[in-house]
């Protein structure tokens, strides 16, 4: 059923009687979830003991490649059961670091680590590329099916992405800084079109093997099915592809980062597949999503058919990126129990503050989420964006499910419209519910379609109600 913005919003009597809807019953008392969540999130368990790279020959001289001593001492440690290595102050430049169970990377203070930029010092790994798995380049920092590993300290990690390195294969590009791509320069998308179909076809995993000359850039820090992973305290820089990667993990901390990257899907961070994770008091300026959410993209999301479920995220800052939260767009596998709060959003160059994104390539059911305290000064489009229409949008066979959204006490400054909701005929938004909401600096009306059961109490645009719009 199709309504206009006229016969969805309103307030008092009219929004209350939307309060009876089947399914709100349920979320009446959401937020008890969180302290579930939070209640089972615990910190990886390293052993008490440690070794400094520059024991096993290291310098941090900023030319000299130490991928070998990173490796030695991981292993020395490995060896013992584990412990914490130790990146003292200095340049340090390697290859990919693979960490092992019980090991935690600490970078030291005045301490940076410098990845190669040379795509042969990369072995061919798992990983997943915007949702589809493959053979690829190994992302920089790397864990693959283990147990307690951790990132840790006040230094620097530097891919040394930019205009020369890594940014130019992804092809024509629109951003805020120059990704360095020209006519007649290699790119991406030969490999990416291949990648998709090899997906969409079931070809194995093992056989879709992609190298340097496919030109499919890396992910920063990826953990790939492991238990218990904590990235905290260090600052990112120069990521050549999507930054904080979790993918198939569980009990995941990521928190007091600061994260800067502007260049082509420098995405902040992307857990995709995870169950019980929390992000809180991270710094996000972005090129792309500063969070986004995912569960596999389109066949190669349902193959694997895990969802993203139960996930904290709270006091985080989100400067420049395309969304603040985003839920999407490879989410194939479902998204559920999320929940945010006390988070603080700014930036001319920042699209829309909390957004979801599918369509009918994708499909998905994506249900419960719960977002409150949410303060935005400006963005570039929208407050909150749900959009079934992005990319393909009705093109496809997988219908897509957004249902049982709450917003508490968002209060935003300047954007375009507050609220952008674009359901499908077949496949409308459900049940959203904006409680106590302030939507001031808005230029347009909000734009609503294929939404039922929108219910909107105590919200203001430009200081009226919005019944008198």
């Amino acid at each position: 059923m199709r309504l206009n913005r006229r016969e969805l919003i309103g307030t008092g009597a009219a929004a209350m009687s939307l309060l009876a809807l089947p399914g709100w019953a349920a979320i009446a008392d959401p937020w008890v979830g969180a302290s579930e969540i939070l209640a089972r999130i615990r910190p990886p368990r390293i052993p008490a003991r440690s070794v400094s790279i520059v024991e096993h020959g290291a310098k941090g001289d900023g030319v000299t490649l130490n991928s070998g001593a990173f490796a030695a001492a991981i292993a020395a440690l490995s060896s013992k059961g584990g412990g914490r290595v130790i990146v003292p102050a200095g340049r340090f430049l390697t290859g990919p670091i693979h960490l092992d169970s019980n090991i935690e990377l600490h970078v030291g203070n005045g301490a940076t680590i410098l990845f190669s930029t040379d795509p042969a010092d990369f072995p061919i790994v798992l990983t997943r590329f915007e949702g589809v798995e493959m053979m690829g380049l190994s992302p920089l920092i790397y864990a693959h099916g283990k147990r307690n590993v951790a990132i840790t300290g006040t230094g620097t990690l530097d891919g040394q992405g930019g205009g020369q390195h890594w940014w130019s294969w992804k092809g024509p590009w629109k951003g805020t800084v120059d990704g360095g791509w020209r006519d007649g320069m290699p790119n991406q998308l030969a490999a990416r079109r291949r990648l998709f179909d090899m997906a969409e076809r079931r070809v194995p995993v093992e056989k879709r093997i992609f190298g340097a000359s496919d030109y499919l850039r890396p992910a920063f820090i990826e953990s790939y099915a492991c238990d218990n992973v904590l990235i905290e305290g260090v600052k990112l820089r120069g990521a050549p592809f999507w930054q904080v990667h979790p993918v198939l993990c569980r009990n995941v901390i990521v928190r007091n980062l600061d994260i800067l990257g502007h260049g082509p899907n420098n995405d902040g961070c992307d857990p995709e597949s995870c169950t019980d994770m929390l992000i809180e008091n991270v710094l996000f300026d972005t090129g792309d999503d500063c969070i986004a959410v995912k569960s596999g993209r389109n066949e190669d999301g349902r193959r694997v058919a895990v969802p993203s479920r139960n996930f904290v995220i709270r006091d985080c800052t989100m400067r420049e990126g395309h969304g603040g939260i985003t839920i999407g767009s490879e989410i194939s596998g479902g998204c559920r129990n999320v929940f945010a709060e006390r988070c603080a959003m700014d930036s001319p160059n920042l699209d829309y503050a909390i957004r979801f994104k599918n369509n009918a390539m994708r499909g998905g059911l994506l249900e419960g989420f719960h977002y409150r305290d949410i303060a935005v000064g400006e963005v570039k489009r929208a407050v909150i964006a749900c959009d079934f229409n992005y990319e393909e949008g009705a093109k496809g066979a997988f219908t897509p499910v957004l249902r049982d959204v709450t917003i508490e006490r968002i209060a935003a400054r300047r954007s375009i419209m507050a609220l952008d909701a674009q359901g499908l005929p077949n496949a409308p938004i459900e049940r959203v519910r904006l409680s106590d909401c302030a939507f001031d600096g808005v230029t347009r009306p909000s734009r609503i379609a294929y939404t039922n059961g929108l219910v909107l109490d105590r919200v203001r645009v430009n200081g009226a109600p919005v019944a008198q719009l």
